[in-house]
């Protein structure tokens, strides 16, 4: 296959012309600087070449629709939120998602696609009860996800929020490594240490193919657990649905307060 990587489009409205019709011509572009013919393409996808055509005449490009053709081409979709980073909801964004870094003039925040990890970044990650206590025990050495960032680098600490009824954060753990495989290959590699039912495996992964392992290394317990209820008023936490960047101030309290732990 041809490297495109050095190739960058960037889809613009044109007069007489609307964005669909705009992708569509980008996605042709893509296609031939790969090299591929339409019906190379078809075949990729599993489709018919007049499926090919239309796609990139501007039909029926939904996202799904797009991030397959892309993915066919040896890419990964990215799709950004740019905001004017001294616009009110800018500095609203700075604020809630924790920006270290940004242009001056703009924030970019990925919406869709494979994100990148924030560099020398501790996290949070939510877990429900009956999971999070086995991790603090050593029993439960890896955490399953659908998405998390397989850039992740060893030694970033995870600290561990438990879900309701607990809703403390109870611990933390170091990340030894974060790996994509196959759903398929995360049950027979790892159901023993992750200690969930299959049926409750083949459920949350329902719909993807792959799906992201984070295997713990040395685990450590807060003697006094911090409820939601100090998280919130200390530091205007917010439990994440999945994982989110621990702030500063946050780290620090968990670092210094909180350095009285069981192993």
């Amino acid at each position: 296959m041809s490297n495109i990587s050095g190739k960058i489009f960037e889809a613009k409205l044109v007069k007489n012309i609307d964005s669909s019709q705009t992708i569509g011509l980008t996605l042709k572009k893509l296609r031939q600087l790969s090299g591929l013919t339409q019906l190379e393409m078809s075949g990729r996808l599993n489709i018919g070449q007049p499926a090919i055509s239309k796609i990139e005449k501007g039909g029926d490009l939904q996202v799904s629709t797009i991030q397959k053709y892309v993915e066919a081409l040896g890419a990964k979709l990215h799709i950004d939120a740019s905001f004017e980073s001294n616009a009110g909801l800018g500095l609203s964004i700075r604020e809630a998602f924790d920006l270290d870094r940004c242009d001056d003039n703009q924030i970019v925040l990925p919406i869709f696609g494979e994100e990148g990890f924030k560099p020398k970044r501790d996290i949070v990650l939510s877990i429900k009860p009956q999971y999070s206590s086995k991790i603090i025990k050593g029993l439960k050495t890896v955490e399953l996800r659908r998405r998390f960032p397989i850039s992740a680098p060893a030694g970033t600490m995870a600290y561990i929020y438990s879900t309701s009824p607990t809703m403390a954060m109870v611990g933390v753990a170091e990340i030894k490594e974060v790996i994509k495989i196959s759903v398929s290959e995360i049950w027979n590699r790892f159901n023993d240490v992750a200690f969930i039912e299959k049926t409750d495996f083949e459920k949350y992964f329902d719909g993807v193919e792959e799906g992201c392992v984070i295997k713990f290394g040395k685990v450590k317990t807060f003697s006094n657990p911090l409820p939601l209820s100090e998280l919130r008023s200390r530091f205007g936490f917010e439990p994440p649905q999945s994982f989110l960047y621990a702030k500063l101030n946050l780290r620090e309290a968990l670092k210094y307060e909180h350095t009285v732990v069981s192993n």
